[in-house]
């Protein structure tokens, strides 16, 4: 982090990139070092691949400063919560703020803390909304003490939790709550009630209004049934082109991955068949 700074230094113009689909993890760490890097007069641009951010995250600060454009002077980027996979158009000099192990949000805090940077009132928000949504609203099994510390030490410099509880805990628009119903009613479970399987067309989703994230929704909620271990997604895109996703929950933190991509050939029946040969031993 400190060669980071360094390097931060040096730059005329920094732009901070969040991952495609962005979690409140990246974003919220990104607008934490937004905040940061403004106040050390900086100039700073603020990206995002995707053009529709679910809005759940709008409240974050900065949230409207972000871009869909690469800027064009950029001379040094700041990947935040992922990997350099995003392929620029420009060559620049860049480093990668991303752990397996903590959180961006945590990550970010504690060199904040271990440089003595003060945390103002929209840093504090930002890194606390993180924390709660990595942490799933502080239940995960994995918390200890540190996490604890860090958010009292946020909210007595000015965190917006309970702005931060209503977007990222409690959330629900009316699209959303029309797909999950269209998903639930169509839910089945297969291989003893273990595994919950969900078909989800293209036109279920121009039919609803929901986005691909909204998706999450009816995937928890089956895992809180008894017998299901894992949601298994299996989504026709705008493209016609198939993705198959597995959810799981595991230290009450949950966990998803692509397990299947392909081109417009397949039926939605079809990707089923093939992905659950590919995934057997899983389930």
């Amino acid at each position: 982090m400190k060669d980071i700074m360094q390097r931060i230094d040096k730059a005329n113009h920094v732009v901070l990139v969040a991952q495609i689909n962005p979690s409140a993890d990246s974003l919220g760490a990104a607008s934490a070092m937004y905040t940061h890097l403004l106040r050390l007069h900086k100039k700073v641009s603020f990206f995002c691949a995707t053009k529709n951010i679910h809005s759940k995250l709008s409240f974050l600060p900065w949230s409207e400063k972000i871009r869909n454009s690469f800027p064009s002077s950029a001379d040094f980027a700041i990947y935040v919560g992922c990997e350099n996979d995003l392929q620029l158009e420009k060559n620049i000099k860049y480093c990668v703020l991303h752990s397996e192990i903590l959180s961006t949000s945590q990550m970010l805090y504690n060199f904040f803390a271990e440089n003595e940077i003060t945390f103002n009132k929209k840093m504090a928000t930002a890194l606390y909304a993180g924390l709660l949504e990595d942490t799933n609203g502080f239940l995960s099994d994995t918390l200890d003490g540190t996490i604890f510390a860090a958010v009292k030490v946020l909210i007595e410099a000015g965190a917006e939790f309970e702005l931060c509880n209503k977007y990222i805990m409690q959330y629900q628009s009316l699209s959303s709550l029309k797909l999950k119903a269209l998903m639930l009613n169509n839910m089945r479970l297969i291989n003893d009630a273990k595994v919950a399987v969900f078909l989800v067309s293209d036109e279920d989703m121009k039919k609803t209004g929901a986005m691909t994230e909204d998706c999450e929704n009816a995937l928890r909620e089956a895992l809180f049934l008894p017998t299901v271990e894992l949601s298994l997604l299996v989504k026709e895109n705008k493209d016609k082109s198939i993705s198959g996703f597995l959810y799981t929950s595991t230290q009450s933190k949950y966990k998803s991955k692509e397990v299947f991509s392909t081109s417009n050939t397949y039926t939605l029946e079809n990707a089923l068949e093939e992905i659950l040969k590919l995934i057997h031993k899983e389930i």
